[in-house]
């Protein structure tokens, strides 16, 4: 039986951990995070949606506008699991 328990703000992923993020940092749009970042607005929506995934060296700034830890970023982008150790 699939597991439909609601998702808890930990444990969402992709755009709609970006979406929550966004929010509790105020950003209004996709286009001032990627401004921030500095990166494309498209790349940070592929990014986020899963369809592919960003250099390493994208991390650090990722954590920096995003503020949140490299785990965290890794884990929204389903690189790392929810239970993954690191």
């Amino acid at each position: 039986m699939p597991n439909t328990a609601p998702k808890t703000a930990n444990s969402k992923t992709g755009l709609e951990w970006l979406r929550a993020r966004m929010e509790q940092l105020n950003y209004n749009s996709l286009e001032e995070v990627a401004q921030e970042i500095p990166i494309n607005r498209g790349n940070l929506y592929r990014y986020f949606s899963l369809e592919t995934r960003p250099s390493v060296a994208l991390l650090p700034d990722l954590c920096r506008v995003l503020k949140a830890s490299p785990v965290e970023i890794l884990k929204a982008l389903e690189i790392l699991g929810a239970n993954d150790p690191l």
